[in-house]
Order: structure tokens, then sequence, then C-alpha cells
């Protein structure tokens, strides 16, 4: 009897082992995919979707993935996360941070597409020359993403803030049509500003990343704790298929064929090409949880309290878990590949 009881509970945690394993993966996406399937480009997860290199990595194991995407971006994916809808999510940092804010229970795993500035445009025949003349103006921002701090901070250093402005909250496509009809004075947005501009239908008068690297924004790759804790393995399959897709994002040699794949995504060759002129491809597709990453991190939090976008503090201590991308670089042999930046965004030499 005792025997039989142990076999059949033997038998329990075996069955609860294959089926405690999930079927699918879901990858959730803070920007509204274009095509169909729907694609994204601009970041090593875009390039990892792109390529397949994470259904590859689970596909012997039986296990299917879903990329989702949100039109209503980080604030969209922080709301699916909640609800359990997805497992993973590639989104900005004060998205996160809002999430974590509210009670998100996620670990940060690896960075995809860091050090992005932002851009501000305005019509053609616009009057407005600099941050300063937008006191008064219909500004697009769309709030609850990572471009809003960043903007919030430009408008700071320029003596402005919003509510000096006349705000519109946007969304990409949203701004760019306004902009391109004169909805709207001016437009803080992204890349997506260069085909704009190449039409005729703009015209970008700041970028951000001029002022120093305290403008700029980063983006990631999170997952919801509990997943983390009954699948590890696949988190490191993830993450170890992300950082492949960075090595590739990152070779110079590759630079034309990363701007092609990435040109699925409905935006152009040459607008990469602007996005990324005069920049070290390893500077912006690194992985790395460097001091300068989790410095911005807590950055992000201190100004998104003191622009009341959250009411309470927020610390990244214990947020970020370095495990999956410590045991990606050391099994691709990459640990000294991409540079690493202290917390004021200098190169560490030692």
């Amino acid at each position: 009897m005792i025997r039989t009881l142990l076999v059949t509970l033997g038998l329990a945690a075996v069955t609860g082992a294959f089926a405690a394993a999930p079927a699918v993966v879901r990858i959730g996406v803070a920007t509204q995919g274009y095509g169909d399937p729907p694609v994204f480009g601009g970041s090593p997860a875009a390039t990892a979707q792109l390529q397949h290199r994470v259904e590859d990595a689970l596909a012997p194991d039986g296990i299917k993935v879903q990329w989702l995407f949100f039109k209503g971006a980080g604030p969209a994916v922080n709301e699916a996360l909640a609800n359990h809808q997805i497992d993973f999510a590639y989104q900005g940092d004060l998205p996160a941070v809002l999430g974590r804010a509210n009670g998100l229970k996620t670990k940060l795993l690896i960075e995809s597409n860091v050090r992005t500035g932002v851009y501000l445009a305005v019509p053609p025949d616009s009057d407005i020359k600099t941050v300063k003349d937008l006191k008064g103006k219909r500004v697009a921002i769309f709030r609850g993403t990572n471009l809003q701090l960043v903007a919030d901070n430009v408008l700071k250093v320029n003596g402005l803030s919003e509510k000096d402005l006349r705000v519109i909250n946007l969304d990409d496509a949203a701004s760019q049509a306004a902009l391109a009809s004169k909805g709207v004075d001016a437009v803080f947005l992204d890349f997506k500003l260069f085909k704009l501009q190449r039409q005729g239908l703009a015209k970008i008068i700041y970028a951000s990343r001029d002022g120093g690297l305290q403008y700029t924004r980063q983006a990631h790759l999170l997952v919801l704790d509990d997943f983390e804790r009954d699948h590890p393995d696949v988190v490191q399959k993830v993450v170890t298929s992300v950082v492949q897709a960075a090595q590739w994002s990152s070779e110079e040699p590759n630079r034309g064929a990363l701007f092609t794949l990435w040109a699925k995504s409905g935006v152009p060759v040459e607008s990469w090409e602007s996005e990324y002129a005069n920049q070290s491809l390893k500077d912006r597709s690194s992985p790395l949880l460097d001091p300068f990453i989790v410095a911005r991190y807590q950055s992000v939090a201190d100004d998104a309290l003191r622009l009341n976008l959250i009411r309470q503090p927020v610390t990244v201590n214990g947020w970020f878990e370095p495990k999956y991308l410590d045991q990606a670089l050391k099994t691709l042999k990459l640990e000294n590949y991409w540079p690493r930046f202290d917390a004021s965004g200098k190169p560490i030499t030692s």
C-alpha cells in the first residue's frame, strides 16, 4: 500500500513538472507592430524576433512563442503584465518604473536599445527655432512612455515644464499625423520623424542626445517574478537568444543588413541610417546592466517622483537580475565584447 502510494506520488510529481512547463511564451512589445504577422525594429529584441531566435531556442522543448504588440505602448504593457496576459515585456525605462511603483513584481533581465535620444520636430514653415520657443504652444507628447521623461527633462533644462505648454497626449501614429497636418505646433518623438522630414512634412530642430547621455532613454526585457521563479531554464534561453541578436546587431559589417532587416517594421532604411549616424552599433545594442544603466533607472525613478508621475519613492535595488545575462555572456564568450559605462556615461577602461 505504502509502495503504491509512493509510486503514485512520484508519478504525480513528474506529471506536475511536465504540466508546469509553458506551452507558449508570451512576449509583450511596447509598440504597435507592422505587417502580418506584426514585427518591429530598432533593438536587439527586434532583431531576435525578426530572425526567429527565441522561437528556434524554444522549439526543441515544444514551446511556442507569441509576440504581442501594444499600440498603447508601456502603459498597456504594464496592464497586460498585471493581468498575467504576458510573461516577458520589451518596454522603456519610465513605464517599467511606473509599473514597479504600482506593485508589479518583475525582474529586469537585459537591456535592449540603450542611450536612445528623442527629437523635437515642427512643421517646415514654423517659426519655432529652439525648445524655449515652445512656451504656450501645442506640443504632442506620448505620456507614460520613456519618451515623456526625456522630454520633461529637456524642457526643464530650458526653463520650461509641461505646464508651460499646451500638451496633447498622442501616440506615435497620431503624433505624426497631427504634425503633418499642422494640428500641433511641435512633436517630441523618435526616429519616425526622419521620414516626415524627408517628405517635407516636418523639420527636426533638436536632438536630445546632443545634450548628453542623461537625456537618453533605455529599453529592456523583463519578466514576471513568478514566471522567472517557475521557469528559469526558459528565461535563460530567451535571454541567451536576445544576447545573440545583440551581438549580431553590434557588428559594424552588419550595419547595412541590420537596417534592411529593421526596415521590415515599416521604418525606411534611410531613417535607421539617420538615427544611428556617427554612433557605434555596440554602444546602442549593448545588453549590459552596467553602472550607467543602474544609475539611469534610479534617476528615472527619482525624476518620476519629482514630476508627480509616481506617489512614492522607487528603488531599483533588487530589481535587476543579472545571472541570466552573465550566463549568456559566459556561454557565448562575450564577457568583454561590449564596452561598459560608469554612472556618468563615461567608458570604463579598466
